[in-house]
């Protein structure tokens, strides 16, 4: 055996970027940690067991041998796209995918590691978030100190190309993306649950088997013509959801607007389009997944400057993933993204790193000098030429309106040798590699839409706690004797009885109604004589982290005489980590 060490740099050639044909490697151990937290995970399974998620070797990139699993596919692909009827169906399709996957075992998982992060007393609003851990996206937003700076020490600087369709994939520069890049919307630190950032929502839908219809001034991108066509009579979907949207200033000075979003969905429906013969707006690992967005999109409604509508076969039974699914939003001003585009396309520069090894060329990075004037030298251009996106035409007829965001564009790439420009409450002020440091400054000089304290309230969150579980042993059959249950920030309780062979026997859900819940064993005629244990979960609909009570004892017939010698009891009181990732991402 040859043993090789070394960092994500290095995997992302070898073990992601070789064709498996080839043998390079024989077995890759790796680290992955999650960057948020949602209610209802769609994308894990895919992430780690399935083809088309181009994660599996092979990478979904047709110059290579890939593993292949249909029933994978077909199964995370379900999961991922919302193709379920309600909770017990998604649930079952999960497992049945989880059972594929183990069974496979291509990725096998050994560890869950737990990370410790030390905090100087003087730094204030630290946010442990479920998932993320300290190291959540509100960290860095919320945090104070006397000094004004924040030191924060990580173990890589740099491990991936910093563009927003194929790179930021690792952990180190995830994290500060995060901290500079607003999304539209995020899942709850601590409930999962879907929440505004960038914009409010209205979810409308009549259940999977019913539909809304799409307006037929709706529009489409369609790639043959490079133009929007309306979707015209007799479209329906299964979800309409309208977005008001939150705009403030990008990082280099013009407000976002509706063309930023438009070009956003542009890039999603000409990416994500049925690839074609020398299709140069493909991308190996960016497409299958974008794909599967622009299959449910049934069309798109501007409505005002900031109101837009947008029509998905996709269906959920929480309205909030509705609203997750089919949102629409841009992470970088439409010129970047443009100028990236056709770069990419004329084959000088790649979004991803599997295209980046497969054709032999740069993995297009915006913090990289070299890459950002290779972005500011395409603004020249399309200057020069008086260029306006295609994408674009049909919404400003009077073509006056995209010089001024060239200008700003690469002026910002002038004064700060990087193309990285977002809508964060962050702006990233310089890259050093030498002394392997990142600064990011607040972005005080803008219209930014938030307050200092915004997400303040998820300093203190309160975890439910059991206080106290009372009922009169050895517990009698038929005495109608309940079990009760003292329980503190929870909404309810979940219990089971498992006998001496570990088989539960018994189990339910308890409301808690001022701070009580009561369990009676005798509503069920299984319950029989023996040792016993019972577990209790307090759990919270506000926060997905459940209180474990677990004790054991003896039950006994009315008729029977208990031994007059000392039982032992056990009572274990403990904290048990439940969580769900809305986004895995290596780290080593």
């Amino acid at each position: 055996m040859n043993k090789e060490f070394g960092d994500l740099n290095k995997a992302y050639v070898v073990v992601y970027g070789s064709n498996p044909a080839e043998q390079k490697w024989s077995l890759y151990t790796e680290g992955w940690g999650s960057s948020g937290f949602t209610r209802y995970d769609s994308v894990t399974l895919a992430q780690m067991y399935s083809p088309w998620f181009s994660s599996m070797p092979g990478n979904n990139n047709p110059a290579n041998w890939n593993y292949e699993n249909e029933k994978l596919d077909e199964l995370t692909q379900r999961i991922y796209s919302g193709e379920f009827n309600d909770k017990d169906e998604r649930t079952s399709i999960i497992k049945d995918a989880m059972k594929e996957g183990v069974n496979e075992s291509v990725r096998i998982f050994l560890a869950s590691k737990i990370d410790q992060y030390v905090v100087n007393e003087n730094v204030d609003g630290i946010i442990n978030a479920l998932g993320a851990g300290v190291p959540s996206r509100f960290t860095p937003i919320n945090v104070r100190t006397d000094s004004g700076t924040l030191d924060v020490g990580v173990k890589q600087i740099y491990q991936a190309a910093w563009n927003p369709i194929g790179g930021l994939g690792d952990t180190y520069s995830n994290q500060i993306w995060l901290s500079i890049s607003d999304p539209i919307l995020t899942g709850h630190p601590f409930s999962g649950e879907m929440i505004p950032i960038r914009s409010s929502w209205e979810v409308e839908t009549n259940g999977i088997n019913s539909s809304v219809q799409v307006p037929n001034d709706a529009i489409m991108w369609n790639p043959d013509s490079r133009m929007w066509d309306k979707v015209g009579n007799e479209i329906s979907a299964k979800s309409k959801i309208t977005y008001d949207l939150k705009f403030n200033q990008w990082h280099h000075g013009p407000e976002m607007d509706m063309n930023d979003i438009i070009y956003s969905v542009y890039f999603l429906s000409e990416w994500g389009s049925e690839r074609t013969e020398d299709d140069r707006t493909y991308d190996a690992d960016f497409s299958p997944q974008a794909s599967q967005i622009l299959n449910t999109l049934k069309g798109i409604r501007i409505i005002d400057e900031n109101t837009i509508e947008v029509y998905t076969d996709f269906w959920h039974f929480d309205s909030g993933e509705i609203a997750s699914w089919g949102s629409v939003w841009s992470s970088m001003p439409w010129e970047i993204m443009a100028s990236m585009e056709k770069i990419v396309m004329d084959g000088k520069s790649s979004f991803s790193r599997t295209e980046s090894i497969t054709k032999n060329i740069n993995w297009l990075s915006l913090i990289i000098p070299n890459d950002a004037n290779q972005v500011k030298m395409q603004l020249d251009a399309f200057e020069k030429n008086e260029h306006t996106p295609d994408a674009l035409i049909q919404f400003n007829p009077q073509n006056d309106f995209q010089n001024i965001r060239y200008d700003s564009s690469k002026k910002w790439i002038d004064e700060n040798n990087h193309a990285v420009i977002s809508n964060g409450p962050f702006y990233l002020d310089r890259y050093s590699p030498d002394s392997r440091t990142i600064v990011i400054k607040s972005f005080d000089y803008g219209n930014y839409v938030f307050e200092q304290g915004k997400w303040k309230e998820f300093e203190n969150v309160k975890f439910p706690s059991i206080n106290s579980v009372e009922f009169s042993e050895p517990y009698v059959i038929n005495s109608d004797e309940e079990i009760r249950v003292s329980a503190e920030n929870a909404s309810e309780i979940h219990y089971f009885i498992v006998d001496s062979k570990g088989e539960i026997i018994l189990n339910g859900i308890k409301e808690i109604m001022n701070g009580e819940a009561s369990i009676n064993l005798d509503e069920n005629s299984e319950i029989i004589e023996g040792v016993h244990t019972i577990k209790i979960f307090a759990a919270s609909e506000n926060v997905l982290k459940p209180y474990e009570y677990s004790k054991s004892f003896i039950i006994v017939s009315n008729d029977k005489e208990v031994p007059k010698t000392e039982i032992m009891t056990e009572i274990k009181k403990s904290e048990t980590n439940y969580w769900y990732v809305l986004l895995i991402i290596p780290f080593f």
